[in-house]
């Protein structure tokens, strides 16, 4: 090896930080948590662990008293750093949980450690959950945060809309303290943030600007929000992972997410599968992703009525894309025709090794090209289905149970039965509130 290749390796090298997890976990005990008494084994490790950098109790089901028990522990260790904490609450009242997660976060600000991963997903919390975030998110412990899961957590327009201002007013504390908030992941799917929330999230990641990985599947976002978010993503970018995958764009929403890919050209993941984008939106994102994009990786556009022109002109835009592993376009209006056009097209480009299965195609030939982009769209641009935030008080809520992985169903449809599963769950969750 050369001096000068020797040299630069050495100074890569020496610019290379580790981040070393000492990591405690009870994960999956089935611990059921309730007074101090029962944390004790929880207490006693933690307060022996040698820099203990993150906690995981997904698994288990911590009450308040519990959770006071365990933060007087944590507040030992200001090297603290991951909270780990999906699937926590399983089974506990809503009023229960704020104040367990005020105790947990009291702890990490007292001991004056810097957060950098918060995870809670796949606690049904609700929007009264998020009051249990706010001095935590507003607080200098906050400042370091990289990660943000908050995934099926039941938020509602009114939790997305504290979980943006907390997120903007740490950014703003924390910038005038010239250390800005520099959050890379947010991850927020299942959370029935519609319009409202997206749009006020998409104000604090227009003021973040440091994203690199953005998801917010099943949300009942349309238009109006796909357009405060697409103008939000453009101040990032860093943008690596976008998925919105079972929302609502219509044409309308992929011609203005269009105009901002063309600007995103770090992207690795785009799944904007069941959209709704069809045929037209299609073409625009097609016509986005063409010039550029080298780095992509996967292409996700299953199941949004695309028909054989569309889905045509988004095999032809991948042509440059040398790193691309997989392009969905299943449970489209493609057609016999279309599929033999599809293919076609990529095994010309060299490409046909990385289109997924279109086994569940939905066209035929002699479907007309023509279409209506906004016939199942009311004319403010949201779909014709009821979509409530669930923020009943005071009752047992929480249970992922329902959640499902997806085994045995092809990806285009995961996204759709899991909506329809999650209405189950909440005529269920109704009926333990009568």
């Amino acid at each position: 090896m050369a001096d000068k290749e020797l040299e630069e390796l050495t100074n890569k090298l020496a610019q290379t930080k580790v981040d070393i997890v000492n990591e405690l976990s009870f994960k999956g005990r089935g611990l059921k948590l309730n007074k101090k008494e029962d944390a004790k084994e929880i207490v006693e490790e933690i307060e022996k662990f040698q820099n203990l950098t993150a906690l995981r109790l997904e698994g288990n089901t911590v009450g308040v008293e519990a959770a006071e028990a365990i933060a007087g522990a944590l507040a030992k260790h200001p090297e603290f750093s991951r909270a780990r904490w999906s699937d926590m609450f399983t089974g506990r009242l809503k009023t229960e949980i704020p104040a367990a997660l005020k105790h947990l976060g009291a702890a990490i600000i007292r001991a004056g450690a810097g957060l950098v991963e918060l995870d809670l997903s796949d606690n049904a919390f609700g929007p009264t959950g998020v009051d249990g975030l706010v001095e935590l998110l507003k607080s200098k412990s906050a400042y370091a945060l990289k990660e943000l899961r908050l995934n099926n957590n039941g938020l509602g327009i009114g939790g997305g809309k504290m979980l943006a201002q907390c997120l903007l007013d740490c950014h703003k504390s924390s910038t005038e303290a010239g250390t800005p908030l520099a959050l890379k992941t947010f991850i927020s799917g299942r959370n029935r943030l519609e319009n409202d929330g997206a749009q006020a999230l998409a104000k604090a990641f227009k003021a973040i600007g440091t994203l690199e990985e953005i998801a917010m599947p099943q949300n009942g976002i349309n238009p109006p929000g796909i357009s405060a978010l697409a103008e939000a993503f453009e101040n990032n970018p860093k943008l690596r992972i976008l998925n919105l995958n079972d929302n609502t764009f219509t044409e309308k929403g992929a011609d203005i997410m269009a105009k901002v890919l063309v600007k995103l050209t770090n992207l690795e993941v785009i799944n904007f599968g069941d959209c709704l984008i069809r045929t037209r939106g299609a073409k625009a994102i097609a016509e986005a992703l063409a010039p550029g994009h080298e780095k992509l990786r996967e292409l996700i556009l299953s199941g949004n009525e695309i028909r054989k022109d569309g889905a045509s002109a988004v095999a032809e835009s991948v042509e440059n894309k040398a790193h691309l592993t997989l392009l969905d376009l299943d449970a489209n209006q493609l057609g016999e025709e279309g599929i033999e056009l599809v293919r076609g097209t990529l095994e010309t480009i060299n490409k046909l090794d990385v289109l997924g299965s279109l086994s569940g195609d939905e066209g035929s030939d002699d479907e007309d090209e023509d279409e209506d982009d906004e016939e199942d769209v009311t004319q403010d641009g949201s779909e014709e289905k009821d979509l409530q935030d669930d923020d009943e008080e005071g009752e047992v809520i929480n249970d992922p149970g329902f959640i499902i992985q997806g085994k045995g169903i092809s990806p285009s449809k995961q996204a759709s039965t899991a909506s329809t599963t999650l209405d189950i769950a909440d005529e269920m969750n109704n009926l333990k509130l009568s």
